[in-house]
This record gives C-alpha cells, structure tokens and sequence, in this order.
C-alpha cells in the first residue's frame, strides 16, 4: 500500500481498486467536456497538479470572524468548533495512519485506507480524505475521539447561527465555495477509453482528484464559511452522516444543486460501504460542558 510522505505526490496513472461490496454507483451529471487523450492529460498534469499532502498533527492558523460560541475558549477539542451542545470539526477530515510502533504518519487522500488503522485529522491547508465509506469515516472518527456527525448535526452546524441555507447566506454567490465546475473530471480521464465510467474502479481512481479545478485544500475558500468557523460544508466534497440508510450532504465540487440547495443538499441510498472520489466527512463530539 503506497503511503505519501509530505510533499510528495501520487502517480498519474491509472489505478485500479476495485470494491465489490456495495451496490453500483449513483448515477453522475457529465458536465459536458471534451475526449482529450489520456496521455495529453497527463502533459498538461506535469506543470499544473501539485498535490498537499501535508497533514499536521494538530490544527492551527488563523481563523475568519466567529461567533462567542466558535472561540478557542469554548468546551471543544482544538480543530472544532463548539455549536450550541456539541463540537463540529472546523474543516473537512484529512486521515493520519497509526503504525503499530504507534509512530503516525499521514495518508494518501486520493486512496481508499481499507482496514489501514487511521484517525480523522481537522487541519487547514490540506487536501481532504475523499474515496472513503462511511463505515471508514466513523472508525477514523472514533479513533480520534469523536463520532460522525447526525443527519440533524450536520444541517444545523452547516447553515449556521442564523439558519442561512448556504451558511455565509441565502443566496447563493459563485465563487465563495468549491462548486458546480463545468468539466466533470471521470468524462475528461476516461470517455476515450472507458465503456461505462460510473463503476467502482473508474470512481476510485486517484488520478481524479489530482486534476485542476477538483477538489480544493481545507479553508481555501474563506468565503465558504459561516458564524460557526466551519469551511467548505457547502461544496469540495460530500461529507458523510451517521445515518444507517448511506447519507451524505452538502454536494461537491462538480454539483450543490441537483439533489437540494447548499445545505439543503442531500444524497441517501448508499450503501454504507460505498466509496468514491467525490465522499469525504468530518467529525462531531459532544462538548465538554
């Protein structure tokens, strides 16, 4: 299993990791695009993609304007944000390996961590977990000390203090979240070469979210926040919930609005096994009130 150190980056070329477990993949929007050959793609890869893979052990930096409840004195761990009753990881969830040594070392978030022993991480300025399950999002969770946030957490936390449907508002404004980008990046990889592109193995490629205008480093948008502190819940990735029937919410790079609007967004039906390019998560925890 290749694990990326910092700084480092995976390999355009194609993967292939399979998962017969879960049911066959929902059914995507392609965004129009063109049939480029793969091997122009990865010309034009070499001088744009540089891929961060830097995961801190502990979150940090400078956050944008909070409420009272969202300051560092609230009764969160560092890297949440306290919301009425419970915390809320600030960013979208980056994954550390604990060796059995108990050393740490980060993990790849273009690659699935099957039964790899991983711990969910809140850091800025890093590339988020996608291509990961919920039953993996919860383990990693729980090995941090938290839990996957509820249906009911995750609405309330993203639309925030004043229950706007985008967070920062009711309206959306282009620009303010990683969203709705017009070249869907399976149809730009593999519509010259792949039969059916919405299976497992071209889901789960890594090469997917390498490519430009995909998924975005934790807090780079700082205008996709709310009150709260809490970045990109709106848009860059899906982010799993506890429900048992395989929700997620929010939307992702490629679309926040086919399924509801901003927070509003919502997909259920999946098998909770299920994983893809476009699925990450964040934790809850209860405060310590």
């Amino acid at each position: 299993m290749f694990c990326a150190v910092p700084g480092t980056r995976l390999p355009l070329t194609r993967g292939v990791l399979p998962d017969t477990r879960g049911p066959a993949p929902p059914q995507e929007r392609a965004f129009g695009g063109t049939t480029r050959r793969r091997h122009e793609m990865r010309q034009s890869l070499g001088a744009k993609v540089a891929a961060v893979l830097a995961v801190a052990m502990a979150s940090g930096g400078a956050f944008f304007a909070m409420s009272p409840a969202a300051r560092s004195d609230a009764p969160c761990p560092m890297g949440m944000a306290y919301v009425g009753g419970y915390c809320v990881d600030r960013f979208e969830a980056s994954l550390v390996e604990i060796l059995p040594s108990g050393e740490e070392r980060p993990w790849s978030p273009y690659l699935n961590p099957g039964r790899a022993n991983v711990r969910a991480a809140s850091t800025r300025g890093v590339v988020p977990q996608g291509y990961v399950s919920q039953v993996q999002a919860a383990r990693a969770c729980a090995r941090a000390g938290k839990r996957l946030c509820s249906e009911r957490e995750w609405f309330r936390a993203c639309r925030g203090p004043r229950e706007r449907n985008f967070g920062y508002g009711n309206t959306r404004e282009q620009g303010r979240c990683n969203e709705n980008h017009r070249w869907h990046p399976v149809v730009r990889l593999f519509s010259a070469t792949t039969r059916y592109l919405w299976g497992m193995a071209p889901m789960n490629d890594p090469q997917i979210n390498q490519l430009p205008g995909t998924v975005a480093l934790t807090g780079a948008h700082a205008g996709c926040s709310n009150e709260h502190g809490l970045f990109d819940m709106v848009g860059n990735l899906h982010e799993w919930t506890d429900d048992p029937a395989g929700t997620f919410r929010g939307g992702y790079y490629m679309d926040t609005t086919q399924n509801g609007d901003g927070c509003w967004y919502r997909t259920g039906g999946h098998n909770t096994e299920y994983h893809d390019y476009s699925i990450g998560f964040r934790c809850c925890a209860t405060a310590n009130e």
